[in-house]
């Protein structure tokens, strides 16, 4: 649709990382028709260059979020402001959003600080988007649509499980573990840390300790994609009074990767290699054998193999020995090469060696709902999936999944589409039912299936 405002409309986006690329393209590509400028702030003046390759309607300014004022001029003089800073500096961002009365849009998860902004968004009429990437985002939208479709039926919702993966594509997964780095290596190997993981389960509230979390999982089916596998998020009780869930009696969200890869992977938590609590002695000048020595127990005969095979019980033939050996664990002769490490960082290392995307490379996200309902005394189930394969290493799935709800999110605001104001996130039919829309135009659609009701039943739970 082509707008009638002959006025040039302008945007400013701060940083231009991974996640930045089909944001940028989408802004570009409406920017004629949409009369738009859109300036890119970002410490890497280059790297902003490129994506907007001296597009007539977009420029590139150096913007360093520790100095206030270079961004605050910038802020100034735009009328929407997309900030996809790391979640920390968003805050920051937002208060002077207020201050020269400028909408917002974020990716991130609404923390309490800017929560605490609410009010004086509302009171200046200002649009503060947040939580409109993939994960969350499409997730939250995918599923209110849903739910929202059951309620308008009569239907009770009474079970809600969720799971997104960002995975390599099938024709670029070429490891045993089925697994590339698609995004920031340092969540991955953190993740599940700092709690134990808690969900609902047929009304009974449940507990999963780290150290039991990768070998709690769920397995199912995506049509076409194979068998995957799901961990619990640390928190699925999150959104459970945002969805208007309060009386549901099973809620599960959490994390998919291929079969396998849980099992294999609590083998470094059981060791504690994923710990990033402590600092590693002269950890520069550790070999990847000595490394995996340190957290082994002394033998003045067996090998470093034998001693880690013993000690977690891992057959020789067992595919997660295989797994262990793919990446070069035991070489001594590659160096750690990092300073005061915690094992958690050297662990990403080795790992970063192996499971980084080759230049051909493409990703993959795969997004999965289980919906549980009662209508006229009957259970019935929806299944409903999601799966977009990236382009290549500039215009990755993720990229993609992430970029363009919040671009497509920044237009409905600037166009008034979307108009209720205050902090918020994208589960309200104004905001989801045409951002889904729209993402269908890209190949971002959900397949939705009815299918027998199972109830809470997963293989290893």
């Amino acid at each position: 649709m082509y707008s009638t405002n002959t006025i040039m409309r302008k945007i400013l986006v701060i940083g231009s990382g991974k996640s930045t690329s089909y944001l940028i393209k989408y802004l570009l590509d409406k920017s004629v028709s949409e009369n738009l400028h859109i300036t890119i702030g970002d410490i890497d003046i280059n790297h902003a260059k490129k994506l907007i390759r001296s597009h007539k309607n977009a420029s590139a300014i150096t913007l360093d979020v520790f100095d206030r004022a270079s961004y605050v001029e910038a802020i100034k003089d735009v009328d929407i402001v997309v900030s996809m800073l790391p979640a920390r500096f968003h805050t920051e961002v937002a208060k002077d959003c207020i201050r020269f009365r400028k909408h917002l849009v974020t990716a991130s998860y609404v923390s309490e600080e800017m929560q605490a902004l609410d009010v004086e968004a509302k009171a200046n009429g200002l649009v503060f988007m947040n939580e409109i990437g993939v994960d969350p985002g499409i997730d939250h939208m995918s599923a209110m649509q849903i739910i929202d479709g059951i309620r308008s039926k009569g239907g009770k919702i009474i079970l809600f499980e969720s799971f997104t993966g960002g995975l390599v594509a099938p024709e670029s997964d070429n490891n045993l573990w089925n697994y590339k780095f698609t995004w920031n290596p340092r969540n991955v190997v953190v993740a599940g840390q700092g709690g134990a993981a808690k969900f609902l389960q047929e009304g009974t509230y449940k507990y999963i300790p780290y150290n039991r979390l990768f070998r709690r999982t769920e397995f199912f089916d995506i049509a076409g994609y194979g068998q995957f596998e799901g961990y619990a998020n640390r928190d699925s009780l999150k959104y459970q009074s945002v969805y208007g869930l309060d009386n549901v009696k099973t809620l599960y969200r959490g994390t998919m990767r291929r079969i396998g890869f849980s099992r294999a992977w609590n083998i470094f938590v059981q060791l504690g290699l994923t710990d990033d609590s402590y600092e590693i002695d002269d950890s520069a000048n550790m070999s990847y054998r000595d490394f995996i020595n340190a957290f082994l127990p002394y033998s003045p005969t067996d090998s470093v193999e034998l001693k880690l095979r013993h000690a977690l019980k891992i057959d020789q033939d067992d595919i997660v020995w295989d797994k262990l050996l793919e990446l070069d664990l035991f070489n001594a002769d590659k160096k750690v090469g990092l300073d005061k490490a915690t094992p958690a960082q050297i662990l990403q290392k080795i790992l970063e060696d192996k499971w980084s995307l080759n230049h051909e490379d493409k990703d993959m996200i795969v997004m999965y709902h289980k919906f549980g309902y009662e209508l006229n005394g009957e259970n019935h189930q929806i299944d409903s999936t999601m799966v977009t394969l990236g382009e290549d290493q500039t215009y990755t799935a993720m990229a993609k999944t992430v970029g363009l709800p919040v671009a497509i999110a920044t237009l409905a605001i600037l166009n008034k589409k979307i108009t209720t104001p205050g902090v918020q996130i994208p589960i309200t039919p104004e905001v989801y039912n045409p951002i889904l829309e729209e993402l269908k135009d890209y190949g971002i659609k959900f397949t939705e299936k009815e299918v027998p009701y199972l109830g809470y039943n997963p293989l290893n739970v």
